[in-house]
């Protein structure tokens, strides 16, 4: 991903931040024949100054045989928004889009241990929905070994980040809270949100 320099998103908490938030990703791996992609939701841990991400592959889904032998990019990309020059002062201009995007790199082990297995699950649960970890602990062994069985659970370690936020830093500040403010008024949920990161942006 090419990134501007100033749309560059240097603090890594706000780079982490912005994945816990957006966590449902798109990983990529290339096989002999072409690329392939999953979505799946991800849970993010910091472990000894190092990211871990971890999620599980249903197994029907052959894509979990090569996360091992390549370098995996993992796509966490959510809000954008269509930025109209009815917002600019200066004209011509043209329309462009705004969005956050954050591309991170790393290979994958498969979880084959029973516990790691269990503590992978645990920790998606605890991203999502965490009253639901009294319900999935209480089901019998049987059960949470079937559905186990079912998955194949992994860990990537991120050894390479590129981050961008495009919210119209090379406007004036004045077309930024026009910009802001139209957004703020659409119906547009991913719209809103551009707005919400741009003011905060400003401040």
């Amino acid at each position: 991903m090419h990134v501007s320099k100033i749309n560059e998103m240097p603090d890594k908490k706000e780079v982490l931040s912005f994945i816990k938030r957006f966590s449902f990703g798109t990983i990529i791996s290339s096989t002999a024949d072409k690329p392939i992609a999953t979505h799946l939701p991800f849970s993010i841990i910091e472990e000894n100054e190092k990211w871990i991400l971890s999620s599980h592959f249903n197994k029907v889904n052959s894509h979990w045989r090569s996360i091992e032998t390549c370098m995996n990019l993992i796509i966490f990309s959510e809000p954008h928004a269509y930025i109209s020059p009815s917002n600019y002062v200066n004209h011509p201009s043209v329309p462009t889009w705004n969005y956050i995007s954050v591309h991170t790199y790393g290979k994958g082990r498969i979880l084959t241990a029973k516990t790691e297995i269990q503590s992978s699950i645990q920790r998606l649960i605890n991203t999502y929905e965490t009253p639901y970890l009294a319900q999935w602990n209480s089901f019998s062994d049987s059960f949470r070994d079937k559905m186990m069985n079912g998955v194949v659970a992994f860990e990537i370690e991120v050894t390479e980040i590129v981050a961008s936020k495009k919210l119209s830093q090379n406007k004036s500040t004045e077309e930024q809270k026009n910009i802001i403010t139209s957004l703020s008024q659409t119906q547009s949920n991913s719209a809103n949100l551009i707005a919400e990161y741009m003011l905060n942006n400003l401040k």
